[in-house]
């Protein structure tokens, strides 16, 4: 049996959870790990002759795993032709620094040329594509619009789609997967981490989401790729699935995972999301904030070289412990009162939002609102109607129950 490298956290605590998620599920939730789902690409009799006699690209990091054992080394073991490895966002062990350089290299281990798509080269280029007759898509995605995993498919797809090569997705469980919710992406926003009109919380895994960008053209010029994805077993959207590797650098836990759609918006203002400290993406705060009953200190460590406000005490919250918000809300709906709560603590108000925030966010109405100390349902009321008709449009691309 596998164990994952996060704890399962107590079945009681979720449960507590269930009453008010199940508002908005018709469905108790299921807890799962990759002990009982089989990803894509552990269905290898789905794939494997696909790939066969072809020569194979992979878009691939630290988290594209079979057990113990990564998919490029099962792959070349089954004699597949792999000719290269496309690297997203943190490189291919996963270790880099968010939006630090990531340099092409060669695989120590397999000795194959490994391709930097992050940075000035996102997408494939002509050259890069031509001597590749399919590539494979097999990285764990967290179900946040602005995580970057699902724009590098997007481009990896368009790169496909315009040098008619094959794309095949090989499909894993969204730990987010059993909701949707947020603002739904202006086209004027559009960005890295914002590439299509969908909601924060998007509710689809990366399989299902490729093929909604597929299918509604999405892709620069509508062009469309020959596309195929290779499903998860024993997973639907009433699914809590534990990740068994961490995700990114700085997603160090299961909670971090829930408040992450949530708790990266403060990436848009001059808060730190503890980066730098054990616990990532569970806490903001900052030297001025005038809560002063939790504290952290960034520091520089691996993953995290320089961090903001390093070295600096800041004061804020901590979501994931703290009594009065916790993360259990995060398994239900996007938290904007978090964002509002440091707001009213953080003493220079025209200060407190950079530009990045609107990226985030997807439009320009919610930090306008804040300022203007609307109330939460007020906010969040002003994006319900989009969701709905996002949620039509997902449903036409879902392969999992609802």
């Amino acid at each position: 049996m596998r164990i994952s490298l996060f704890k399962i956290y107590i079945v009681l605590g979720l449960i507590a959870c269930q009453p008010a998620v199940s508002a908005t599920a018709q469905k108790p939730f299921k807890y799962s790990t990759d002990e009982t789902t089989l990803n894509g690409a552990e269905n290898l009799d789905a794939y494997i002759p696909l790939i066969k006699d072809k020569k194979v690209a992979i878009v691939a990091n630290h988290t594209s795993m079979l057990g113990k054992t990564h998919l490029v080394d099962t792959l070349v073991s089954l004699k597949i032709n792999i000719i290269g490895v496309f690297a997203p966002e943190h490189g291919f062990r996963g270790m880099e620094d968010a939006g630090a350089k990531i340099n092409s290299t060669t695989d120590e281990k397999t000795g194959l040329p490994i391709v930097s798509l992050y940075g000035k080269n996102k997408k494939p280029t002509v050259e890069q594509l031509s001597d590749v007759d399919v590539v494979l898509f097999d990285i764990q995605d967290v179900g946040a619009r602005f995580y970057t995993y699902i724009s590098t498919m997007s481009y990896v797809m368009e790169a496909c789609a315009e040098n008619k090569k094959k794309v095949i997705v090989l499909d894993r469980p969204n730990p987010n997967g059993h909701y949707v919710d947020g603002p739904v992406m202006k086209k004027e926003l559009t960005s890295f981490v914002g590439m299509h009109p969908v909601p924060v919380i998007h509710g689809m895994t990366v399989g299902e989401y490729a093929q909604m960008v597929n299918g509604e053209k999405w892709l620069l010029n509508g062009v469309q790729c020959d596309l195929t994805v290779i499903p998860v077993k024993n997973y639907d959207h009433h699914t809590l699935y534990t990740v068994p590797i961490a995700p990114s650098p700085n997603l160090k836990t299961q909670e971090a995972i829930w408040l992450y759609p949530t708790t990266c918006l403060f990436e848009g203002t001059e808060l730190s999301v503890g980066r730098g400290t054990d616990n990532p993406f569970t806490m903001a705060g900052h030297p001025n904030i005038t809560i002063k009953n939790y504290s952290f200190t960034p520091v520089s460590m691996p993953g995290s070289k320089d961090p903001k406000l390093k070295d600096q005490k800041c004061y804020g919250i901590n979501f994931a412990t703290d009594s009065k918000w916790g993360h259990k809300d995060a398994l239900k709906h996007l938290d904007i009162i978090f964002i509002m709560e440091l707001y009213t603590h953080y003493p220079d108000k025209t200060k407190f939002f950079i530009s990045f925030f609107d990226k985030l966010i997807g439009n320009t109405t919610v930090r306008q609102m804040i300022l203007d100390r609307k109330g939460e349902s007020e906010i969040r009321d002003s994006w319900k109607k989009e969701v709905e008709d996002f949620k039509v449009i997902r449903k036409k691309y879902l392969l999992y129950e609802d």
